[in-house]
């Protein structure tokens, strides 16, 4: 099927054909259709398979007859984070060539001012992030009554990010007559019911099975020692034929603290990550894009949505937190028929987590070893002993250090010491309790008054035990 058989205009086509692109993806096969008609759609299609373009292209036709006004966009489309709105702003500027369509970017990061002047202008497609749309709103410098057209991208990134509430507060300001295009690269259970909540008698498209990954890339797993994971990644990146790479971390400050190393070990590397300044993120990826810096370190976040050409190598340094970033990441690499290379580097501890991975994908992800490194066992749920603690905090609040649960043999000899300390100190039957033989409260008192002072061990201050005096 060529692009021209899925009723597009004249315009559009010669706009694809510019790009360079003559055959529509699966999920574009099956978008284009049901978007141009009006319909409802909830899509799951794996990163890299042309989601964008399935509802920028039939989105640019319907909006071709009519004008945005001031402040009120006709359509909208909401995406977790600042790369994935410029990398579709980028899209309709691209297919939207042929076409007078406005169009407005609102991420953070950006200036206000220009942001307000585009929207006074008047948009067509207005692309934002949910906390700077929301921001904007809240200072009465957009209407939403006049959205035709929603589209909510990545949506499962959406609720891993916690932006479901926005979201919902934003579609709770939209018109309850619109179209509603729903995407996910993954489709668990809780993206399926808020599709549900949001759509209207949806068609359901699939091109793939959820979470599976890209079958173009050759995945290794690596298990190690903690202290030996950067000398693992080093000699990886010396051994392999890596022209570029994206090496994924779980927090932002080891994204810095890994960078650096890899500087001082030789390597061409960059950092990219949320709190860095919009402008320094763009230039970041600018140099990565054009090849001169090879190697990337990056959150999650930052790199959702990167369309690198020709990324031969994804590296996950850390194991993913969620078994869906797996697939995100190594989803990088692998794209347009070529052949991608991912490695994961796993500690004993992270065995729960990289059983969830496989699990999610449906085979096990083969081990490898690296020269000169000890090999390490992943230690799953059922291997490690129980603790001492049943719960993450005691009583008096602090939280106790990881105590594990000593060997029968310890725990034998440590109650026969415990016993032997009880030896010569008889416990009281249950007959010579005072409350169960009717022994009177003053002969109570009396047993009690003789017995050692709890919390001073044998020896009671003298000034507890003098008599007070007498006020007379």
């Amino acid at each position: 099927m060529a692009f021209s058989e899925l009723g597009l205009s004249p315009e559009i086509l010669q706009a694809v054909s510019d790009a360079g692109y003559t055959t529509p993806t699966p999920i574009q096969k099956q978008a284009i259709p049901h978007v141009q008609l009006g319909r409802d759609v909830l899509g799951c299609a794996q990163t890299g398979t042309g989601k964008t373009a399935s509802f920028v292209l039939p989105m640019i036709d319907i909006l071709a007859a009519g004008r945005g006004r001031a402040r009120m966009p006709r359509s909208l489309i909401l995406e977790p984070t600042r790369e994935l709105a410029s990398q579709v702003a980028a899209a309709f500027e691209i297919y939207g060539k042929y076409h007078r369509l406005t169009m407005a970017l609102l991420i953070g990061g950006e200036s206000f001012t220009d942001q307000e002047k585009k929207l006074n202008r008047g948009v067509d497609v207005l692309i934002a992030t949910p906390g700077r749309l929301l921001d904007l709103y809240g200072r009465g410098k957009i209407l939403l009554s006049d959205v035709r057209i929603l589209v909510i991208d990545e949506a499962d990134r959406m609720l891993d990010m916690g932006f479901i509430p926005d979201v919902e507060r934003i579609v709770g300001l939209l018109p309850k007559e619109r179209q509603t295009l729903f995407f996910s690269a993954t489709m668990p259970p809780e993206i399926r019911r808020l599709g549900e909540a949001f759509l209207t008698d949806p068609k359901e498209i699939a091109v793939s099975p959820p979470a599976s990954p890209a079958a173009m890339v050759k995945q290794s797993l690596i298990v190690i020692e903690e202290a030996d994971k950067r000398e693992a990644l080093f000699r990886l990146i010396g051994g392999e034929e890596v022209k570029n790479a994206l090496i994924f971390c779980n927090r932002k400050r080891d994204v810095d603290l890994l960078c650096r190393s890899l500087k001082r070990h030789g390597f061409d590397a960059a950092a990219l990550h949320g709190d860095m300044p919009q402008a320094r993120r763009t230039e970041t990826l600018e140099r990565f894009k054009e090849g001169s810096v090879r190697l990337l370190a990056a959150s999650d976040v930052a790199a959702r949505g990167l369309d690198i050409a020709g990324l031969s190598h994804v590296f996950c340094f850390d194991v993913p937190y969620h078994a869906e970033d797996y697939v995100h990441r190594i989803g990088r690499t692998g794209r347009a028929g070529r052949e991608g290379r991912s490695f994961m580097l796993a500690v004993p501890e992270e065995g729960k987590a990289v059983a969830a991975i496989v699990k999610l994908i449906g085979k096990d992800i083969p081990r490898e070893r690296v020269e000169g490194v000890a090999e390490a066992e992943l230690v799953l749920e059922a291997d490690r002993p129980r603790a001492l603690y049943s719960s993450s905090r005691s009583k008096t609040g602090r939280k106790p250090s990881s105590v594990r649960a000593a060997p029968a043999s310890d725990r034998t000899q440590r109650e026969k010491s415990v016993g032997s300390a009880k030896e010569g100190r008889s416990e009281p039957k249950r007959g010579e309790r005072g409350e169960t033989n009717g022994e009177s409260f003053g002969q109570r008192e009396r047993e009690s008054a003789n017995a050692a002072i709890v919390g001073f061990g044998d020896h009671l201050p003298a000034f507890l035990a003098r008599q007070p005096k007498s006020p007379h």
